[in-house]
């Protein structure tokens, strides 16, 4: 889960003192970051490096070389620094909704063109956001996320917010962020992010198949199938709502409808399992925020599938994609997870 710096520092441009307060924060926040990194070879010198953080420092290199050499991801300074911080995620993420609507307010700024969520390097700041939307009947979520994305403008580290989670995470957040580094589509934070995690998932498995260590992936695919069931209940709300939002009727009784579709969710079990990491209480912005993640997936997985597992042919269809404009690219989506688009190229 993923933040652009470049959406960060365009908001230069922008006015207001609260657009001044929210440049100061991020312009702070990442050069902070960034004092914190030192390289990977110093801190496995370093006598007073602790074992398990060495071991796995050693690994995120090791997974670094193979994303470049096996996945043909950017092959660069990316994630050969590693920083300590004192958070437990490295900055949250605001998602808004209108009261009856699941589609994210965009932040658009010059650079980065227009995100679906807007971030901080604060937790207090990113409540502090949400509360203002909140008071004007927004639908609000704040995500923590462990890594965000400059895009390849400068070298991402390797963060303390990640580094000790177990081999098949740390992958796959790996290549998920280097697959941002490798096709950005200015103003398209979903396909953005469906890419991103299609990769990481293919990713991933290519790294156990090629260690051998089938009973590892067996497991990780078990693991990612539960996680799966979580995803298409919060899709068949989100269709649920979806329906009704276009229903036309009266807004109290739609509000009412909202509501307890809302209440069924949260008491679902499979919900309730996760609800700790999303929050007791659903809404708006959340089905949004999870949809960013989730929604072209498919259509990726099955375009790969279709092109034989070849990754250059599918780098090439998906910066062919990426070329065309919004709506002709979601329509070729569509097409490739119903199986009824061909490639491009």
């Amino acid at each position: 889960m993923r933040h652009s710096l470049a959406a960060l520092l365009a908001s230069l441009s922008l006015t207001g003192c609260e657009t001044l307060t929210y440049y100061a924060q991020a312009v702070g926040g990442h050069l902070e970051l960034t004092a914190r990194a030192h390289p990977v070879e110093e801190w496995l010198s370093d006598a007073q490096t602790p074992p398990a953080l060495r071991e796995q420092l050693a690994l995120a290199q090791r997974l670094r070389a193979f994303a470049a050499s096996d996945l043909g991801l950017p092959d660069n300074g990316s994630y050969r620094r590693f920083a300590d911080l004192t958070r437990p995620y490295a900055v949250w993420n605001v998602f808004a909704t209108r009261e009856f609507s699941l589609e994210p307010v965009q932040s658009c700024f010059p650079v980065a063109g227009c995100v679906a969520y807007r971030g901080f390097f604060a937790h207090t700041d990113a409540e502090a956001h949400a509360a203002r939307l909140q008071s004007q009947g927004f639908d609000t979520h704040v995500l923590g996320v462990p890594a965000y994305s400059t895009l390849g403008a400068f070298d991402d580290p390797l963060l303390s917010t990640f580094i000790a989670w177990p081999e098949a995470d740390l992958a796959r957040l790996l290549f998920h962020e280097l697959a941002h580094q490798l096709v950005y589509v200015r103003g398209d934070s979903t396909f953005n992010e469906s890419l991103a995690v299609a990769l990481e998932r293919e990713g991933v498995r290519r790294w156990l198949v090629a260690g051998g260590r089938n009973a590892e992936l067996c497991r990780h695919l078990q693991s990612r199938e539960r996680a799966q069931e979580f995803t298409q209940l919060l899709e068949a709300t989100r269709a649920q709502l979806t329906s009704l939002y276009a229903s036309g009727i009266a807004p109290e009784a739609m509000r009412e409808r909202k509501h307890a579709a809302l209440a069924a969710l949260a008491a679902h079990p499979i919900y309730r399992r996760h609800a700790g990491r999303v929050g007791a209480m659903p809404n708006n912005a959340l089905l949004a925020s999870h949809a960013v993640y989730s929604q072209h997936v498919p259509a990726f997985e099955r375009l790969l599938a279709a092109l034989g597992g070849d990754l250059e042919k599918f780098y090439a269809e998906v910066r062919a994609l990426a070329a065309l404009d919004k709506p002709e690219r979601d329509r070729r989506l569509a097409g490739y997870e119903t199986g009824m688009s061909t490639t491009l190229r």
